[in-house]
């Protein structure tokens, strides 16, 4: 399919380009290309990273002592984010105590919402 002037008339030409753009590739892999790329997309447009590193940055000040945070994640580029930042703050003594392990849902859990499958949790408590 071509395209004019490098633009997607619609969200399907543009899951067919990348479809067809992955020859050779099994079907259930061309599907979860296209998925991230749709997300990659969502998170570049929204400056989803910006938002979420402007957040952490402030979250100590908007916690009173002894106050908690959770933060529930769907992707490893936000959870690396979040894991790092709490870790940070637990080393520099802005954290009394974080998560000792991401929280995932359960099996039963994801079985009535599969959508929950990717989530993490992450928890701290301020110093």
């Amino acid at each position: 399919m071509a395209v004019a002037g490098g633009r997607f008339p619609t969200t399907g030409a543009l899951a067919t380009a990348i479809r067809r753009s992955l020859a050779g590739v099994n079907r259930e892999e061309k599907e979860l290309s296209v998925r991230r790329v749709f997300q990659a997309l969502r998170i570049a447009v929204n400056d989803e990273f910006s938002a979420l590193e402007a957040l952490l940055r402030h979250l100590p000040g908007c916690l009173s002592s002894g106050g908690r945070v959770a933060i529930l994640t769907f992707h490893s580029g936000e959870d690396r984010r979040v894991k790092k930042s709490l870790e940070a703050g637990l080393r520099e003594g802005v954290y009394s105590e974080i998560s000792p392990e991401v929280i995932r849902p359960s099996g039963e859990e994801i079985r009535e919402n599969t959508r929950a499958a990717p989530a993490k949790l992450r928890w701290a408590r301020k110093a």
